[in-house]
């Protein structure tokens, strides 16, 4: 079986790197990550990825003059690892429409959020300030706008009575855990279609009932 070869950009910890990582250690898993590229060196993500044996990259947006040519460096490493698809995964980075482009359906990503709510920074505060009863994660190829573009996975997450931003946090993480590693199989084995605004997953089931919050007491 050829595995499809992944780059995986990370700016921190890189916890849905290590579900990434552990996924992709399975022999039947249809995808392989061959680069690990941040734009921090302290990044505990690149201890994980070098733990598991994956090679990794640090280049600092800080020594670039603009957006373009910090994006023409990692593109460049990226091609050079002879990545096929990158994922984006906690890389706190906005990216310009050029790179973008070059990666055009090649580039996913994963935001804490049922997209397209609560776009961009502190999802879960305000989710929580909102009143919602519930949030949860997408993965989704990436668009040129913020957190934009068609979508491959998500998971509903209830928001419970008195949650902090922390607590419904790690309960969505949990969530990303699962829904990452499952989208790059989809796109991996060819299932996730981009058909406009929207991907079509070839032979998916999906959920039948409805999820009520709160429940009758």
């Amino acid at each position: 079986m050829e595995r499809l070869k992944v780059a995986v950009l990370i700016s921190g910890r890189g916890s849905n790197l290590q579900s990434l990582i552990d996924a992709c250690a399975a022999p039947d898993f249809p995808a392989e990550i061959v680069l690990v590229l941040s734009n921090k060196a302290d990044a505990y993500g690149l201890v994980r990825a070098a733990e598991a044996g994956i090679a990794t990259t640090a280049i600092s947006h800080k020594a670039y003059p603009d957006r373009e040519s910090f994006d023409e460096a990692l593109h460049a490493e990226i091609v050079a690892a002879g990545a096929q698809l990158v994922c984006l995964a906690g890389f706190m980075r906005l990216l310009t429409p050029g790179f973008v482009g070059k990666w055009h359906d090649r580039m996913i990503n994963i935001h804490p959020s049922l997209l397209p709510a609560f776009k961009g920074l502190h999802s879960h505060e305000r989710a929580i300030e909102a009143g919602c009863r519930f949030t949860g994660c997408t993965v989704h190829f990436v668009r040129a706008e913020m957190d934009d573009g068609p979508i491959i996975v998500q998971a509903a997450v209830p928001i419970l009575p008195g949650d902090s931003a922390n607590e419904l946090s790690d309960r969505v993480l949990a969530a990303e855990h699962r829904c990452y590693p499952l989208a790059l199989r989809l796109v991996a084995e060819g299932k996730a279609v981009v058909d406009g605004a929207i991907v079509r997953i070839a032979d998916a089931a999906s959920p039948q009932d409805a999820l009520l919050n709160p429940l009758a007491g």
